[in-house]
């Protein structure tokens, strides 16, 4: 009998990356998109994505803020 053939993961690209972060912060996933991202998921694009998501969620937040106080 013969081995099934490990293959192995498709990295996602960066913007790819970016709407997985994008999905994890409003939290609505599909279970099969989640599976998917594990294992396609680069660590590094992860970190920048979220970084990135981070200073935009505050962005956003300030300038609300600063809106209502006018």
């Amino acid at each position: 009998m013969s081995e099934p053939i490990k293959q192995e993961p498709e990295k996602m690209s960066f913007f790819a990356t970016m709407g997985a972060i994008f999905w994890s912060f409003i939290g609505l996933r599909r279970r099969s998109d989640y599976e998917k991202d594990v294992t396609g998921l680069n660590p590094f694009y992860v970190l920048v994505a979220a970084l990135l998501g981070v200073a935009i969620f505050i962005g956003i937040l300030l300038t609300v803020v600063s809106l209502v106080l006018k």
